[in-house]
């Protein structure tokens, strides 16, 4: 199996076009289409449906392309640290940064970080909780911020800073029978809330777990009220 090979594969996988896909590798199409092939034929499955209605992953070729990434994430990390102590740095952090935890406070961290370490090099990306936990348990991320206290097994998670969530309610609102609102009490109640994938992490702590039916982590954690007119 040779890179090529895996380029070729991924660029389709993304395309699902054999014509655009080569057009970005910047080959014809019948290498393409012979490059594919051959990997098929070494992993012994077939990577995609191709018929009239176009060219559609496999199942099994989904999962060699999640798989088929990390390995060209862990391949750009093996370069970037190459790199970096080739200039001198004695490697590199890798930061995931999820649920919009880029704060403040966080920006005063690194570059405190930087001060100490200079020899370190920082990079960071900005990933939704799910794909940072699974780079935290593949070694693709080595530390990561977001607003989560659920994070599952094998991971250690610290709080570094708290924050009250706020909910914003009508004048009249019953809510407001309460100073300070238990997360089960929103139970019933229709929530505008961000992005799913963009926040998760407020999303598991505020949406009900779909394996109990109660709300996620901390069902008693109590939130501060701000009410309009």
């Amino acid at each position: 199996m040779e890179l090529r090979h895996l380029r070729c594969f991924v660029v389709l996988a993304e395309e699902l076009h054999f014509t655009r896909a080569a057009e970005r590798l910047h080959i014809e199409q019948p290498p393409l289409s012979r490059a594919i092939k051959e990997l098929e034929d070494e992993l012994g499955v077939t990577l995609f449906d191709r018929d009239r209605r176009g060219t559609r992953l496999t199942v099994a070729g989904a999962a060699f392309l999640q798989d088929t990434r990390r390995l060209f994430t862990v391949l750009e990390q093996a370069r970037e640290n190459a790199r970096a102590i080739a200039a001198g740095l004695r490697g590199s952090l890798r930061i995931a940064i999820s649920d919009g935890a880029m704060d403040p406070r966080l920006s005063a961290f690194l570059a405190r970080c930087r001060a100490e370490e200079p020899e370190v090099e920082i990079r960071l990306s900005e990933v939704p909780l799910t794909e940072q936990i699974r780079g935290l348990r593949s070694g693709d991320f080595t530390i990561g911020f977001a607003h989560a206290a659920d994070v599952g097994e094998g991971i250690v998670a610290e709080p570094i800073w708290r924050d009250p969530i706020v909910i914003a309610v009508p004048a009249r609102h019953s809510l407001l029978a309460h100073k300070q609102v238990p997360l089960n009490e929103l139970q019933g109640h229709p929530l505008v809330l961000c992005d799913k994938l963009a926040c998760e992490g407020y999303c598991r702590e505020l949406i009900p777990s779909p394996m109990d039916g109660h709300p996620c982590a901390h069902d008693r954690m109590p939130m501060d009220m701000m009410s309009h007119g």
